[in-house]
């Protein structure tokens, strides 16, 4: 059991929220600040990408008993739905029974604010935090950044305030501090597929639906409402990029050529393309993570990628998980909680980053190839007759809690072996053949 210290979390998003409870739950005073409005009070912004809650961010919340909160605003999907010009292919994500789950960002941070404020945390909005002094956890806040200042002092200071964060800029402003951003030059854009009039979803709803293109893509997660939250991810300049849809024909020219079955399904696309913000998308590192036993950095603040695993918010609240395991086993010893947590997690945050810019390749262009296809199905076989030696490696990340940095590097060893067993002649008709997985075991050894 810890002593109860006064603890200040900058960041009312998801990692923030979840902070909140779990250290509420430890016994200590949790005051939350955001900039922005009280999300519970304001239309979302239109900007967002829907989440994928898998078995990371599941243990999670479960750990701290408010798991069925949040599966009650999600809907599992169990496979990928593939649009390839007129064709429509499933496949399936893992196991029988296994299955990520699609929640709406707003719908989630508001609950998660809700939870948060019912375990006794306190927040407050609208509060800008111009500067904080490390070293004794203090926040300086005011209307401006000239103006006055008030000074409220903590007895430590978490920065959830994601992948821009101000905890994390005044830390970048000592020496020894690592730091780097790199910015894809694709965006992106969220468009709506609405319900049926009954209420219902227009495409199957257990489905994470992707129109794989190449250099661009569209996909689509289901919503409660039987809407689907959708997202046009393209380049910023060349031949297909936002830069050459300027105007409502050259929108709908592009989605009838390259999306046709989208098209009746999004009646107002020219309307939410032209009134829906084009945003970046990038992959931040930096290190160290803490500040004596002041001052420590979790999720995007420490950690944004790009979302093409879908382990953002994941990876998260993975470093809530494991942040309170070091709570539990280092007791009082702050610098032993953060310096334990930050070198565990690190490593993990570096692999996943580079896991979900290689995914990105995969979702707009791999998943449409039969090649790739065929490999989907030979790892998949091998894996449900020798569990013990195969976990494909989106298994790993999506369905297991093992380090991010062991799937990165076991994916790595798979696709040297998968690249040699489809030299093999014939692999179309033999891939389901003993001498196929004979030859995946020899290469195991």
């Amino acid at each position: 059991m810890q002593t109860p210290l006064k603890i200040a979390v900058v960041g009312s998003g998801l990692v923030g929220s979840l902070l909140a409870i779990y250290l509420r739950k430890a016994g200590h005073t949790v005051h939350v600040f955001d900039r922005s409005p009280d999300i519970r009070t304001i239309q979302f912004s239109g900007r967002s990408i829907n989440l994928a809650m898998s078995t990371r961010g599941w243990k999670a919340v479960d750990a701290v008993g408010i798991g069925q909160a949040i599966r009650d605003i999600a809907i599992p999907m169990d496979k990928r739905a593939i649009h390839v010009s007129d064709t429509l292919k499933f496949q399936p994500y893992g196991k029988e029974g296994e299955s990520i789950y699609s929640i709406s960002r707003g719908t989630l941070n508001r609950k998660m604010i809700d939870l948060a404020e019912a375990a006794g945390a306190e927040f407050f909005f609208e509060q800008r935090i111009w500067d904080v002094t490390l070293a004794t956890a203090t926040l300086h806040i005011g209307e401006t950044e000239r103006g006055e200042w008030k000074d409220l002092q903590y007895d430590m200071i978490f920065g959830a305030d994601g992948a821009f964060s101000r905890i994390r800029h005044r830390m970048q402003r000592q020496s020894m501090f690592n730091y780097s951003q790199e910015f894809l030059n694709t965006g992106y854009k969220e468009l709506n597929i609405p319900a049926n009039p009954d209420g219902t979803h227009k495409l199957d709803k257990n489905s994470f639906h992707i129109w794989p293109r190449g250099e661009y893509m569209l996909i689509a997660l289901p919503n409660l409402d039987g809407s689907f939250t959708c997202t046009l991810f393209m380049p910023f300049e060349g031949e297909n990029s936002f830069a050459s849809l300027p105007d409502i024909k050259s929108v709908e020219d592009f989605f009838a050529k390259n999306f046709p079955d989208s098209i009746d399904v999004i009646p107002k696309l020219a309307e939410d393309f032209f009134k829906n913000p084009t945003s970046t998308l990038v992959t931040m590192k930096c290190y160290p993570w803490t500040y004596e036993d002041k001052i420590a950095l979790i999720g995007d603040a420490c950690h944004a990628i790009v979302p093409f695993y879908g382990q953002g918010m994941n990876a998260g609240f993975e470093d809530i998980t494991v942040l309170a395991e070091f709570m539990e086993k280092f007791g009082d010893d702050w610098l032993s909680v953060f310096q334990h947590y930050q070198d565990s997690r690190k490593p993990n945050a570096d692999a996943i980053a580079e896991l979900s810019w290689r995914n990105f390749m995969e979702m707009s262009s791999s998943v449409a190839d039969e090649k790739f296809l065929l490999r989907k199905k030979i790892e998949k076989r091998f894996s449900e007759r020798h569990p013990d030696k195969w976990l494909p490696l989106y298994s790993r990340v999506t369905f297991s809690d093992r380090p991010y940095s062991e799937a990165l590097a076991l994916g790595d060893r798979q696709k040297e072996i998968m690249d040699e067993i489809m030299t093999t002649p014939g692999i179309d008709s033999k891939w389901d053949s003993d001498e196929i997985e004979n030859k995946t075991l020899s290469l195991l050894d």
